[in-house]
């Protein structure tokens, strides 16, 4: 099944030093959703890989002539399951984990190995390149974000959501709808949004956060994503938390 993200497994660049590769679509909860890893060469020439999708002959060629792979981010509780492929791929490169991320490969009988965990703030080998925060305020989903602070760049998993109805079968164009996830309009799942009310505050402090960074683009995993008026989208898509307006 395409994805509408085509061509996949291939480094699309973004801005100097920064690029994505749409990957195949996965399955979650019996929906198709489509796969997005970002890449980032830092100023050592290290390259940073955040969430990595299925790892092709041609795309481990790709990255390969970018630098070494040094880093590979599993951002989120769901987002680890290509980690081992690179890892097998590029032995050297470190492994880092959010919160939840390692419990979860263990509970699925993964034997994954990780290296260090992701802190709340920018880690060592990107301090200064790369800002970086654990959106806090929910058991169920604890997501570590990141700004490019060169190319003005915010990277997100799940925290927003926003598929294409022309992508998408028609059944999950309705739960796309009812979820709050569809394209133009695209916002954090009603699930994962709901696992954040009772310490909302924290949620709005996080995404003032992001706003204040100045983000232009905001990369998500699945479905379109920003390539122009990044404040202004988190703005729109955390509209939940300030009734009155922000």
């Amino acid at each position: 099944m395409a994805t509408g993200y085509e061509p996949l497994d291939t480094l699309k660049p973004v801005a100097p030093d920064i690029w994505i590769v749409d990957g195949p679509l996965i399955r979650f909860y019996g929906m198709p959703f489509s796969t997005r890893a970002t890449v980032v060469r830092l100023a050592s020439g290290d390259i940073w890989v955040h969430s990595p999708t299925r790892l092709t002959d041609g795309l481990r060629d790709e990255v390969a002539t970018l630098g070494p792979v040094a880093h590979l981010i599993a951002p989120n509780w769901i987002h680890y399951a290509y980690v081992a492929e690179w890892q097998a791929a590029f032995p050297d490169a470190l492994a880092w984990a959010a919160p939840g991320v390692a419990d979860r490969a263990a509970k699925k009988g993964m034997a994954l190995h990780f290296d260090h965990d992701l802190g709340p703030v920018a880690d060592p080998p990107w301090a200064g390149q790369i800002e970086q925060m654990i959106v806090e305020g929910s058991r169920a989903h604890r997501e570590v974000v990141f700004f490019h602070r060169a190319s003005k760049t915010l990277i997100l998993t799940d925290l927003i959501e926003n598929f294409e109805a022309r992508n998408l079968p028609w059944w999950m164009r309705i739960a796309a709808r009812v979820g709050g996830i569809l394209d133009p309009d695209g916002k954090m799942p009603r699930d994962i949004r709901a696992s954040f009310m009772a310490q909302r505050d924290r949620l709005r402090d996080a995404v003032e956060t992001m706003i204040d960074w100045g983000p232009e683009r905001v990369i998500l995993a699945h479905g379109r994503w920003y390539d122009r008026n990044g404040a202004d989208e988190l703005r729109r898509a955390f509209r939940f938390l300030w009734p009155d307006g922000k």
